[in-house]
């Protein structure tokens, strides 16, 4: 049985995913979740042209995204959302997870809560510390995680300074 990570990136695929985070996780499949994405056939091949054909990739909507979780896999899986606010829609389907991996988060407008101590953009809104709290409280492991070798800030720690 393969394992599943789960990454908030707001650039979803790009050259830290296949260069540093897919090696270190022995990813073998990628799945990134966003409906425009999918939709658009430009963006689909945008997101794949980087992308060594020993990745399975699959740009999907999150309909799609929740049956493919749903199917069990041999390969070690790379989840991708941009939000914390797709993991909710997603949740049931993430549970057993090894590790939930924030990476790149742009400040929003919503968003009040930056990361301190770790490298990178970490921005988050209310919303989705709570959601993440719930993820957390159902004993998945949640980081902040620029790159495999940088430093990582536990959601515990991060909580603490708010």
């Amino acid at each position: 049985m393969g394992k599943v990570y789960v990454r908030v990136d707001d650039r979803l695929i790009h050259g830290q995913t296949i260069v540093a985070w897919c090696p270190t996780l022995g990813i073998e499949e990628i799945i990134a979740i966003d409906d425009v994405s999918a939709q658009n056939p430009m963006l689909k091949s945008i997101l794949t042209m980087g992308v060594p054909k020993n990745y399975k990739t699959n740009i999907v909507t999150t309909a799609e995204a929740n049956e493919l979780l749903k199917q069990s896999s041999d390969k070690n899986r790379l989840v991708i959302v941009k939000f914390p606010e797709k993991l909710a829609e997603i949740a049931e389907n993430i549970k057993n997870c090894e590790q939930l991996i924030l990476g790149n988060i742009a400040k929003r407008d919503d968003t009040i809560h930056k990361v301190s101590g770790a490298t990178g953009i970490f921005y988050l809104s209310d919303s989705d510390v709570k959601i993440l709290d719930d993820l957390a409280n159902t004993g998945i492991d949640i980081v902040f995680h620029q790159l495999p070798n940088a430093t990582k800030v536990t959601w515990k720690a991060f909580k603490e300074t708010i």
